[in-house]
């Protein structure tokens, strides 16, 4: 039910529908299925009837995932050439008991479940169609009609298009509201969008190719996404306002620029339940805010793991993330030789990525729990949102941070003395800014005191899912009012 208040939609009890190319505990391959698994649950306990539609990959286990058909035989595409019928799908339902969230999955041999990976095909393109189609067409059929659907980076991009294109004159889809929500604008497509000629780019206008035109695989689902959605959220407030720059617009801010009317930036938040150091089983010896002390406990686990020398008293730093550029692998990689020369300290690094910063690094063998040591690294170039940084104040870990994205939103500068920030934060993407914000650190480790305090105020941090979700409701109402004022005649 729809009521108008002071010009404002409200509605009692929202239909949310997600659509997401990968969502934990079934499948998680980064931070968007974490996403996937936290937000849908935060909003359902709100009140709200949200649900989830991803692929049906051979990976996701049959045993604990039991799953019934919902509906069989989908014919994704009637109107094209299929004559082994590799588009016809069908949709499975999982109901979890333990969040009450509805999960649907779209079966289909050829494109899913025949494949070992859930990214990185040269058809994938045609694979994310499939899903966006697939999610329309199940709506269709569906005695569960959404409110709004929540699209989620260029995978899903082709969802708001297809609902202002070939389905505007739909009875059921021209109503639903979308939310396209940009988690790394860098990803577009199958492609390099810094690489792609003028005169070869998907201007996103015209229609979306059959499934047999090679075509398909040159669209740009982030455009598409951001042209045709009602409301677009970036996964920070920061990061909203970075893209509209051609620093990190990925060429793409003059389209952002013109609907920035329609954008916005809602911070991820974390599971607080499953990040909890009191109760957390990976760790060794739990501990909380107010009795901090058990951490180095777990310090000296860590040193023993990976063979360090064991002593509570030194200054731990780890780096976890993907060994990319984007992480800002190239800063540390060019003052480690000067760090370990003047400085006493240990330093873990684990992740996987380009060949060259693994052999550079030395890969470890084993997974690093970030929470537990003494300070975390992201000097990240860009960072939309960042998980990493909020799971590592949530154990005590202090994060040492560029001043971009998510993590200029969720990390204070400390300030020696009064009792203020949560970490050590650096603006200018240089390697001498970095050096500066780590001896900072190393410096503010060896007074007990002042580092105690630190740690109590990034452990007091608040970045549960809850205020986000809140955050995503009312965008739903945006979303919603805007739709409506595009078709007044409904």
């Amino acid at each position: 039910m729809i009521i108008i208040m002071n010009n404002l939609t409200k509605i009692k009890k929202l239909k949310i529908f997600f659509v997401a190319a990968e969502a934990a505990p079934f499948i998680k391959i980064g931070g968007l299925g974490e996403v996937m698994r936290s937000l849908p649950r935060a909003m359902k306990e709100l009140g709200h009837d949200a649900r989830l539609f991803i692929p049906k990959y051979a990976k996701i286990e049959a045993d604990k995932f039991p799953m019934e058909l919902e509906i069989g035989e989908l014919d994704i595409a009637p109107n094209e050439k299929d004559p082994h019928g590799l588009l016809v799908s069908n949709v499975l339902k999982h109901l979890d008991k333990e969040s009450g969230i509805t999960a649907y999955f779209l079966e289909n041999m050829e494109y899913y479940e025949k494949r070992a990976n859930t990214y990185s095909y040269g058809d994938d393109t045609i694979r994310w169609v499939l899903l966006s189609k697939g999610a329309l067409e199940f709506i269709r059929r569906s005695d569960w009609k959404p409110d709004v659907i929540i699209a989620s980076d260029w995978q899903t991009g082709f969802i708001p298009n297809l609902i202002k294109t070939e389905f505007k004159d739909d009875s059921i889809l021209s109503r639903i509201a979308t939310i396209f929500v940009i988690h790394n604008l860098k990803f577009q497509g199958m492609f390099d969008p810094h690489f792609v000629p003028e005169l070869e780019a998907d201007s996103g206008q015209g229609p979306i190719p059959d499934f047999n035109d090679p075509h398909i695989l040159k669209l740009n689902g982030a455009r598409r996404g951001i042209l045709y959605a009602d409301i677009i959220n970036t996964v920070s407030p920061t990061y909203a306002k970075e893209i509209l720059t051609p620093e990190f617009g990925e060429k793409l801010e003059e389209i952002l620029r013109e609907k920035r009317d329609a954008l916005y930036g809602t911070l991820n938040g974390i599971d607080n339940e499953k990040f909890n150091p009191e109760t957390d089983a990976d760790i060794p010896a739990h501990y909380s805010r107010s009795a901090p002390a058990g951490r180095y406990h777990n310090k000296i686990a860590l040193q023993k793991s990976f063979g360090l020398p064991e002593d509570d008293k030194i200054f731990v730093m780890g780096f976890v993330n993907r060994l990319t550029e984007q992480k800002g692998v190239d800063l540390l990689k060019e003052i480690a030789p000067s760090l370990f020369d003047n400085l006493d300290f240990q330093l873990v690094i684990v992740g996987t990525g380009d060949t060259k910063y693994r052999t550079a690094f030395k890969e470890l063998q084993e997974k690093y729990p970030a929470r537990v040591a003494d300070a975390v690294l992201i000097p990240s170039r860009f960072e939309p949102s960042g998980l990493v940084q909020m799971e590592a104040m949530r154990y005590g870990a202090i994060p040492i941070v560029r001043k971009t994205g998510g993590l200029a939103d969720t990390v204070t500068d400390y300030y020696p003395g009064i009792d203020h920030g949560t970490g050590f934060v650096f603006e200018k993407y240089e390697p001498y800014a970095f050096l500066i914000a780590i001896v900072r650190a190393w410096q503010a480790y060896r007074n007990k005191k002042e580092w105690t305090g630190l740690v109590k105020r990034a452990m007091s941090q608040d970045f549960s899912w809850k205020k986000s979700a809140k955050d995503y409701v009312k965008l739903c109402y945006s979303a919603i009012n805007k739709r409506q004022s595009d078709a007044p005649g409904e």
